[in-house]
C-alpha cells in the first residue's frame, strides 16, 4: 500500500469529486440530469461590477460569466433556461451562489441573453462543456 502526502490526497479526493458530477453544495435544490444539473439560476449585475471575483479577476457585468460552487474556474457550461428554451455559454470565474436553493449565478449580460432579466430567477439546466 502506497501512503500518499496530504496535498497529493486531497488533490486526488477532489477530481474524484469532479469526475463524479458537478456537486449541487451546501444543501441547494439541484438535480442531475443526464445532460447535466438542474435546478434555479440567478444574475448579478451593476452592484459588483468592477468587485475582484474569486478568480481574481474584476466582475464585468457586460461578459459571459458566472459563479458556480464548486466548477474549476475557466470552466465553460451551456446554460440553458428550461422556461422558453434559450441558452447561453458562460465561463466560470467566481464562487457562489449563496442564496438558498440556486446552483449557478450569471452575470446580467448572460441572464439577459437567456431572458431572465425581468423575472431574476429562473429554472436552468447546466451541461458542462
Amino acid at each position: 500500500m502506497t501512503i500518499l502526502p496530504k496535498a497529493a490526497l486531497s488533490a486526488a479526493l477532489f477530481s474524484c469529486a469532479l469526475l463524479a458530477g458537478f456537486g449541487s453544495g451546501h444543501g441547494s435544490a439541484a438535480a442531475e440530469t443526464r445532460a447535466g444539473l438542474s435546478g434555479s439560476a440567478s444574475y448579478y449585475g451593476k452592484q459588483f461590477h468592477g468587485r475582484k471575483t474569486a478568480n481574481g479577476e474584476r466582475f464585468n457585468m457586460n461578459a459571459m460569466t458566472a459563479a458556480h460552487r464548486s466548477l474549476p474556474f475557466g470552466t465553460k457550461v451551456r446554460v440553458t433556461n428550461r422556461n422558453n428554451g434559450r441558452s447561453v455559454i458562460v465561463r466560470i470565474n467566481d464562487r457562489g451562489p449563496y442564496a438558498h436553493g440556486r446552483v449557478i449565478d450569471l452575470s446580467q449580460a448572460a441572464a439577459k441573453s437567456i431572458g431572465m432579466i425581468s423575472s431574476g430567477v429562473a429554472r436552468v439546466e447546466i451541461s458542462r462543456l
